[in-house]
């Protein structure tokens, strides 16, 4: 008997986990594979970082945490944006999690509504879809091509802005595409938006 809720049960399988462990079978017997699924690096955990780790441990960082991360955390996350990418953020306005699945989900269900509509362009990270489901919001796929290098057009995206929409999701560099939005490109997307008068998020993955 299956216990999971509805809505638990109308997701899909990770595409991501599948293919790896289908990896994983196919290295068991003997096959040689290279596993591109998950994205998992090349190289173990650089020696310092794991040193840091257990320096943490040593230093009994082994308590729960304050839920927007440690304040010293957080100020040195303020210090690396504003330092390698010219952006201004108090700690105030930074929360750690544990991942990037994590943060989406958390910010997904807490905007999106039964019936709101999420943007996803194509090709997306598989998660995306799924998160919107989980929410009980309706995905709204904008298709692309290797003719537009894989990234949406202001005129696609015109058209798919709604009443109902809530939010859209812009990843870039894209995964899994590596396609790479131009600042014009940006521009121009965020004048469709301006002009749409919809009140919705751009989920910047």
């Amino acid at each position: 008997m299956e216990n999971v809720s509805q809505r638990v049960s109308s997701l899909a399988i990770s595409q991501t986990l599948a293919m790896s462990q289908k990896s994983r079978e196919m290295q068991a017997q003997g096959i040689d594979v290279i596993n591109l699924s998950v994205g998992e690096p090349d190289f173990n955990t650089p020696q310092h970082i794991k040193d840091a780790a257990i320096q943490a441990i040593n230093d009994n960082y082994s308590h729960y945490s304050p839920v927007p991360g440690y304040p010293q955390l957080l100020k040195a996350i303020s210090n690396k944006l504003k330092k390698e990418n010219n952006l201004e953020y108090g700690a105030d306005q930074i929360i750690v999690s544990n991942g990037a699945k994590h943060s989406l989900a958390n910010v997904i269900l807490s905007l999106v509504n039964k019936g709101d509509e999420v943007i996803v362009p194509a090709p997306y990270w598989v998660s995306y879809v799924e998160l919107v489901k989980l929410a009980e919001g309706t995905n709204v796929i904008i298709e692309t091509s290797i003719d537009s290098d894989f990234k949406i057009t202001p005129e696609q995206l015109k058209r798919a802005i709604t009443s109902k929409t809530k939010a859209m999701f812009l990843c870039s560099p894209s995964n899994p595409s590596g396609s790479l939005y131009s600042k014009g490109e940006l521009e121009a997307l965020a004048k469709v938006i301006e002009e749409s008068g919809v009140e919705m998020y751009i989920l910047s993955d």
